[in-house]
């Protein structure tokens, strides 16, 4: 798999975590696990239409959007694809796509259906286009024009800090001191929350130990070192865990994602680059 990291500008920031472009062969497992993560994720699949199936809905487009969820997406790496992949914050999901995070929770759904003909039209146009740098500027214009249009399209401060408070823990804080610290009832924040950011506290958090944790084993540490590390009770209720949000076991995701996630370099292409 060959990845190229894109500096996301300084106006999109609040609201794209990531930018990455992707050129990658069929996988010999067929398929590719879409694991939880803190952010929404906006593709454009060039190649072939993007085959994506979520707990609640499935899809089949060059363009698709999908909200944060607890379960593994599983996406059909049966071909070769290529395409851009920007990993949108919950605060995105209502600047950039004009729908709250919560309203995505679970779903995947073709572009089209978020944004439009202008979903349409802006798959047509990056699929015209054959350099990446001019690739990620076409995108990025087309985030900032939809942000020059959300003049009041805000999350409320409150939640935004209780996320942040929670990723910096990495899920490692209760609900209770979440809303100390903002100073909300507990009640008034999950409610809020909920809707801005797409999951309940207490599930955000256990997504963002799960992330944790996921770069704790992407670092060579053993699961038992994980699991002491990211909060988990012990290294079985790690493994539970990792198979309730991966799909799979530790030892299987190893196995069959890690050489087709690592098979490659991932170069920064510069935002000049024709």
């Amino acid at each position: 798999m060959e990845l190229y990291q894109h500096p996301v500008p300084v106006s999109l920031r609040r609201y794209v975590g990531q930018a990455w472009g992707y050129r990658a062969p069929a996988n010999p497992t067929g398929r590719h696990r879409g694991l939880p993560s803190r952010y929404l994720t906006l593709v454009v699949e060039l190649a072939a239409p993007l085959r994506v199936t979520a707990r609640d809905t499935a899809v089949a487009a060059h363009g698709v959007a999908g909200g944060l969820h607890t379960n593994a997406v599983d996406i059909d790496a049966s071909t070769p694809q290529e395409g851009l992949q920007y990993a949108l914050t919950p605060a995105g999901s209502l600047a950039l796509l004009g729908v709250p995070a919560g309203e995505l929770t679970g779903l995947v759904l073709d572009l089209a259906d978020v944004l439009g003909r202008d979903g349409d039209r802006l798959v047509d146009r990056l699929r015209a286009t054959g350099a990446w740098g001019r690739r990620f500027r076409l995108l990025d214009g087309a985030l900032l024009q939809r942000l020059g249009a959300a003049d009041a399209a805000r999350t409320e401060p409150e939640v935004l800090e209780a996320w942040r408070l929670l990723l910096a823990r990495d899920g490692q804080v209760r609900v209770s001191a979440l809303a100390d610290h903002v100073g909300w009832s507990r009640r008034h924040l999950t409610a809020r929350f909920t809707v801005a950011i797409g999951l309940p506290p207490k599930q955000a958090a256990r997504v963002a130990r799960f992330e944790a944790a996921r770069t704790g084993l992407l670092a060579g540490l053993s699961p038992a070192t994980v699991a002491a590390r990211c909060g988990y009770a012990d290294q079985p209720h790690l493994a539970r865990e990792w198979h309730a949000l991966a799909g799979c076991s530790v030892g299987t995701w190893l196995r069959e994602e890690l050489p087709y996630l690592q098979d490659g370099t991932a170069p920064v292409v510069p935002a000049s680059r024709a």
